[in-house]
């Protein structure tokens, strides 16, 4: 998300206006600590003569669905001061011009009246230091019609009122950080980066070996869900991941049936977005990245089977040059779901992949959620060519008898990815559990098995790497979670 310094004045009376009131810390000469949600809609030549607006809100639509007869829209939203003083608390009161119903909201508070909605922050985001920003906010809403509250405003703090900027004015204002922006991209030098290093990948016995034939382990995490946390696929982040952490994989999680899913009721040209912002962050970085279809809800990768086929030979397709890019074919098959369907899904997603890119590396998932491992080591898939067999833990509900199975799956020449786990329980909630943790990272260190640790977010969950309070943009050590620090260790080999 590009943010913009307001250094010149907008006069674009013509654009929708949109009411932000905002309390300024009392350091500002002649503006009292105060909100003005009441005053009248400015004229024209009132808005003109505004010296400076020094607070950009942007509002970014991340996706949209059908829920019922109502049309559900999400919306991030962040919020840039550049005043020379802090701004002490803010709100934001939007005119969406329709009735709308608040259904979801975090890192914030939305409230709705008639047409009219008001955010408001939480207590850990309320104030904002000069130069700085609040992003991460977010909210669901569903409405009778179509809804269109995305873009960019300028803000005067004198009386809240802002103006919606035009294309041109949005052009004008990110050309002014053109040139940071492009030192800080050619920080990452892709000479020395995994992928420089270690090349494309490639299945041998049970092991997962670099071009030059050398036994190589993926280490990393993955996102929440592409719908819900898209913010957090973003170079910077990924960066950090990188050159703090020691990660050399992430993992993208496109959820297929949930609210949002590829197959159900998501925007898919913003999921296609989000996977191509992270596909190329990677690349840039020089790290490897997984195009994960979660199944989860849908039981059966059978299900959608059709939309899987078109999905990956549309994605294969597009990045068949990528050495970076892994394929998971079905996340977590549940419900009941043998490996004798598993086995026949694969068998006629594979060959879609295969057509654009013959010597991709694959992961195929294994009955419930991704434990029964054995079954298919029993009976695996033949001529797959690169082919993973993907194992799921949360540390603190499986225990010995899931981590024997693993350990002799391997010894007996079975490719075993853990491209999902975590430390706590397997409802992604509860007490981290440091002994199981413990065991099972000795045991995947033991193997030489690559892994992905549940998940880059800031959800309030104990699974979470980032704290609710992290920024996406922003976040640094201080914002990981007690889970997140074990991960990072757990990466940095400690």
């Amino acid at each position: 998300m590009i943010k913009n310094r307001m250094n010149h004045m907008f006069c674009c009376f013509s654009a929708m206006l949109v009411c932000i009131s905002i309390s300024l810390s009392c350091v500002l000469a002649g503006c009292g600590s105060h909100k003005n949600t009441s005053s009248p809609t400015p004229s024209a030549s009132a808005v003109s003569q505004k010296n400076q607006k020094n607070l950009l809100a942007e509002v970014i639509k991340t996706n949209s669905w059908q829920e019922g007869d109502q049309n559900a829209y999400q919306y991030s939203v962040s919020l840039e001061n550049h005043a020379n003083q802090a701004l002490d608390t803010w709100q934001i009161v939007i005119d969406a011009r329709m009735d709308v119903t608040v259904k979801d909201f975090w890192n914030c508070t939305l409230a709705a009246d008639g047409t009219m909605l008001t955010v408001t922050p939480a207590e850990y985001n309320q104030k904002i230091d000069a130069g700085k920003n609040v992003s991460d906010l977010g909210f669901i809403v569903l409405a009778d019609q179509t809804l269109s509250l995305e873009g960019k405003y300028a803000v005067d703090p004198a009386d809240g009122m802002s103006e919606k900027l035009t294309q041109d004015d949005a052009v004008s204002k990110d050309a002014e950080k053109t040139e940071s922006t492009t030192i800080e991209n050619q920080t990452a030098d892709p000479a020395g980066t995994p992928l420089a290093i270690h090349g494309a990948l490639s299945v041998k016995g049970a092991d997962l070996v670099d071009e030059h034939g050398n036994p190589f382990q993926l280490k990393g995490v993955s996102t929440h869900g592409l719908a819900w946390y898209p913010q957090f696929v973003s170079k910077s982040s990924f960066q950090k991941l990188r050159d703090d952490w020691g990660a050399n994989l992430v993992r993208l999680a496109l959820y297929t049936d949930e609210n949002g899913g590829w197959c159900t009721d998501g925007d898919r040209t913003s999921l296609e977005n989000t996977i191509d912002t992270g596909v190329q962050a990677a690349a840039d970085l020089g790290m490897y990245v997984i195009i994960d279809w979660h199944v989860l809800h849908d039981l059966t990768p059978m299900k959608y089977q059709s939309d899987a086929e078109q999905f990956f030979d549309r994605m294969s397709a597009k990045y068949a040059d990528y050495d970076n890019v892994i394929y998971e074919i079905c996340n977590e098959p549940n419900g009941g779901t043998s490996w004798q369907e598993v086995k026949s899904y694969a068998e006629d997603i594979i060959p879609v992949i295969r057509s654009h890119d013959a010597d991709a590396l694959i992961l195929v998932g294994t009955p419930n959620w991704s434990q029964d491992i054995h079954a298919a080591g029993q009976d695996p898939i033949l001529d797959g060519g690169n082919l993973m067999y993907t194992m799921h833990f949360y540390a603190a509900t499986h225990k010995d008898d899931l981590r024997q199975q693993m350990v002799s799956a391997h010894q007996n020449g079975m490719p075993i990815f853990i491209s999902e786990f975590s430390i706590v329980e397997a409802s992604g909630n509860g007490a981290i559990d440091n002994d199981s943790a413990e065991k099972w990272k000795d045991a995947i260190n033991d193997l030489h098995i690559s892994y992905a640790a549940w998940s880059l977010c800031n959800k309030d969950e104990s699974s979470a790497l980032l704290k609710p309070s992290a920024s996406a943009d922003s976040w640094t050590e201080d914002d990981l979670s007690d889970t997140g620090i074990w991960i990072r260790n757990m990466i940095q080999g400690k």
